[in-house]
């Protein structure tokens, strides 16, 4: 019942963050080791803030009128 739980959490916060764009870090992480082992691998806040800038600009500010 406990282990239950626990996979409900991890499924609602991966369905929360990928609601507002925010892509897992380790789905990132296997495909760079599965199709790009000899690349870079960003570290988690390097990863985090290229998805925000993807999203939003690089400056914060959306680029669309809506």
């Amino acid at each position: 019942m406990l282990d239950e739980i626990a996979k409900a959490g991890r499924y609602l916060g991966q369905s929360m963050r990928l609601m507002v764009g925010m892509p897992e870090y380790s789905t990132y992480v296997t495909h760079m080791e599965e199709t790009h082992p000899d690349e870079p691998m960003m570290s988690y806040e390097e990863f985090f803030r290229e998805r925000q800038e993807a999203r939003y600009g690089a400056n914060g500010k959306v680029g669309r009128c809506c």
